[in-house]
């Protein structure tokens, strides 16, 4: 009888020093010894990757993104061998493997590379063989056999891609966050931890803001129909919150506030922000994501910061009753400069400085039982 896998994926914090490798190790261990294989993508050193970035920029104006992609890979190939290392001393075989290695096959665009096809044959052998398989997150290689990096979120996209390429249960996706929560609990401490979200409204949460889980990883989770959990590394494998591909949630899911946004004046010319504009409104406004951007100040185009702040969930669009409360909620702080709906996401567009305390007001007034 074929056994059971599980993919597990670590992030740069939960590998940032060898305390933390150890007991990552811990707990894989504790994962394979319970009945189950279990492959595991890592994330590079803490910031090993930014680290490297401002090294290539301090030797060159303009390195070429070919010498980056081997330069940057470094980091997590860094992270698999010492966890795997880590995991033998603990008495359980386990193997590394770059992402080449593990089959990733890729495009030919370096630092922003896109998954064309996975070839896992060499992480099967070694789970046949009992084996724990240890993976290089974030990078893969392209047809002509040149290393490549799959930019923002590419260690998530890595094990989402491996768990459906390996028929997998599930990819725990382990981080210092121990799940989705139904708001930010730093602002809103009524925020609750939910046991289990649709994947759709999860993507949604992703795309208003919340940085649980990527909007990337999740696209591809939502295209692969693979099952997600989110759960902190320092909990036992499988806690956490359930992201399922196909569930349907019913009323308001949660609220989500992004505050990295700039709005430009109405026919502004926007340069090189035109690539992060993530919405035009009516009036002929832009807001653009600045943080992929130089500092605002050195902008040429006057931008003003701002946030959104977004409900999330199918009835909300649907329920009128629902649609007012949440208005009349938003403009117990202020009122907004626009207001529209996608998706199953009602999002207002809001001075930055408004944006938690009207989270905390529609979190109130829209998830929390009435008192």
């Amino acid at each position: 009888m074929k056994r059971q896998c599980v993919v597990q994926k670590y992030g740069g914090s939960s590998v940032s020093d060898v305390a933390r490798i150890r007991a990552v190790a811990e707990r894989v261990v504790q994962t394979r010894r319970s009945g189950v294989d279990v492959v595991v993508v890592v994330s590079a050193m803490g910031n090993t990757t930014s680290e490297l970035l401002a090294l290539a920029n301090e030797v060159s104006e303009r390195p070429g993104r070919r010498e980056l992609d081997l330069l940057i890979s470094v980091g997590e190939r860094v992270s698999m061998t010492l966890l795997a290392m880590a995991i033998q001393d603990l008495g359980e075989p386990a193997q590394s493997f770059t992402g080449s290695q593990s089959g990733i096959i890729t495009d030919n665009h370096h630092v922003a590379a896109r998954v064309l096809e996975v070839r896992p044959y060499r992480i099967r052998r070694a789970l046949d063989e009992g084996q724990i398989a240890i993976v290089a997150g974030f990078q893969g290689v392209s047809s002509d056999g040149e290393v490549t990096t799959l930019g923002r979120g590419g260690s998530d996209t890595t094990a989402v891609v491996l768990t459906a390429a390996l028929g997998a249960s599930y990819c725990e996706i382990c981080s210092d966050v121990d799940g989705v929560y139904s708001a930010d609990p730093r602002t809103v401490p009524t925020a609750n931890r939910m046991d289990e979200v649709s994947l759709e409204a999860a993507l949604e949460m992703a795309h208003a803001g919340s940085k649980v889980l990527l909007a990337e990883a999740l696209e591809q989770a939502q295209r692969l129909e693979v099952t997600l959990m989110a759960g902190a590394t320092r909990n036992p494998a499988g806690s956490g919150t359930r992201v399922t591909p196909g569930a349907r949630d019913s009323s308001v899911v949660a609220i989500a506030r992004d505050e990295g946004l700039y709005l430009t004046p109405a026919g502004a010319d926007l340069g090189p922000m035109a690539g992060a504009i993530t919405a035009h409104l009516a009036d002929g406004r832009a807001l653009i994501d600045g943080r992929n951007l130089p500092d605002a100040t050195t902008w040429d185009t006057p931008a003003r910061a701002v946030a959104t702040v977004s409900v999330i969930g199918r009835e909300i669009v649907r329920r009128p009753a629902l649609t007012a409360r949440a208005m009349t909620a938003i403009r117990a702080c202020c009122e907004p400069e626009a207001v529209w709906a996608q998706g199953t996401r009602l999002t207002a567009l809001v001075e930055r400085d408004q944006a938690a305390p009207i989270e905390a007001r529609l979190h109130a007034a829209l998830i929390e039982p009435p008192t």
